[in-house]
């Protein structure tokens, strides 16, 4: 499943070159539908690739979403958003950039077909100098990396097997269960704890609504918890949870 794509705008585009910025195609992709819902991943990929284009006089004309598996020999077929980032970065002779390379693929065959397409690619964590060969270089340590993380993993549970463990045994659950949301309930209040002063700040200075509060720390680009942007609900949980009366 995937996402609806931004179209470019030509207002921006003309503002780009009036302002001497070049322009730049931006790729998100997330791999499952829950992430795309819940914006989980997107947000950070996007203030990535803002980040890198205002540091190196680009600016954003277009963005292009994905919510699709990077697995598989038929990925470039399943994501047609990709797709559709290459024709738009024809059409505007630029290049697409990306937050990670990872975000394109960790399989050296995959950047290579995209290598072919001739559009450049910029990915924002490797910074604007990596060029076609880095590029390859890199997704050939991230595959290298992930077969071997994956053949450990098959080894200790091979070992774990011969020793008579049990593996995925779902007595455990409840524990587990348990567990885990013990868990998640201290990181909520250490998190808490830390904005909580934060939102006293700001409303100390004027911000008296949620609402405002929200656009606040959203404008400092203060993070949600997961990773997010704040509305007024979410400042209220925080609040409540800080012991906010």
């Amino acid at each position: 499943m995937t996402s609806t794509d931004s179209a470019i705008n030509p207002r921006a585009a003309d503002a780009s070159a009036a302002a001497g910025l070049r322009p730049l195609i931006a790729y998100l992709r997330v791999s499952t539908e829950r992430q795309g819902k819940s914006g989980l991943g997107l947000e950070a990929q996007r203030a990535a690739v803002c980040t890198f284009a205002e540091a190196h006089g680009y600016r954003i004309t277009g963005e292009h979403v994905e919510i699709e598996t990077g697995k598989g020999s038929d990925a470039l077929a399943r994501r047609p958003h990709l797709a559709a980032a290459l024709a738009s970065a024809r059409k505007a002779k630029c290049a697409v950039v990306v937050a990670k390379l990872d975000r394109l693929s960790r399989n050296v065959a995959f950047i290579a077909g995209l290598m072919a397409q001739r559009v450049p690619f910029v990915v924002a964590e490797l910074g604007e100098d990596a060029d076609p060969f880095m590029l390859h270089l890199y997704a050939a340590l991230a595959e290298k990396e992930r077969a071997m993380i994956a053949a450990r993993t098959r080894a200790a549970l091979a070992v774990k097997r011969a020793q008579g463990v049990k593996l995925g045994n779902r007595t455990n659950l409840p524990v587990a269960s348990r567990a885990g949301g013990a868990s998640t309930a201290l990181a909520a209040d250490a998190f808490a704890a830390r904005v909580v002063p934060v939102i006293a700040a700001m409303q100390t200075a004027g911000a008296t609504s949620l609402r405002a509060v929200a656009a606040a720390l959203n404008a400092r680009c203060v993070e949600t918890a997961r990773g997010g942007e704040w509305t007024a609900v979410q400042v209220a949980r925080v609040l409540a949870r800080g012991g906010e009366r």
